[in-house]
């Protein structure tokens, strides 16, 4: 089974945990390379990210891209969302399906 997590601010995040996800709340914006780093180490094949915390860990979202495992997935969060958490989800079910079966109206 796949180990998922979910890196964001308390707020954001707490709810996943209900649903049995793994969370790693990051409230300062500056420790979210660390821990970033931790959880790809601990050998989580999902890791979700805030849309607030992508520019911070723009580097180390490059490096797991490059590698089979894991999938770094952004997510919105309460604050600093920039809609590309909504544009990921977009294009990783236009990849999967074949075409846009969420936003095409």
């Amino acid at each position: 089974m796949v180990k998922i997590a979910v890196l964001g601010d308390t707020e954001s995040i707490k709810g996943f945990a209900a649903v049995g996800l793994d969370i790693y709340p990051c409230d300062r914006d500056e420790n979210s390379t660390e821990e970033f780093k931790k959880i790809v180490s601990a050998g989580y094949g999902v890791i979700f990210v805030t849309e607030r915390l992508v520019p911070f860990l723009e580097k180390e979202i490059e490096k797991a891209d490059k590698q089979v495992s894991p999938s770094v997935v952004p997510i919105t969060g309460v604050s600093g969302n920039n809609g590309s958490g909504t544009a990921a989800l977009k294009s990783a079910v236009e990849k999967a399906v074949g075409s846009d079966i969420i936003f095409n109206r």
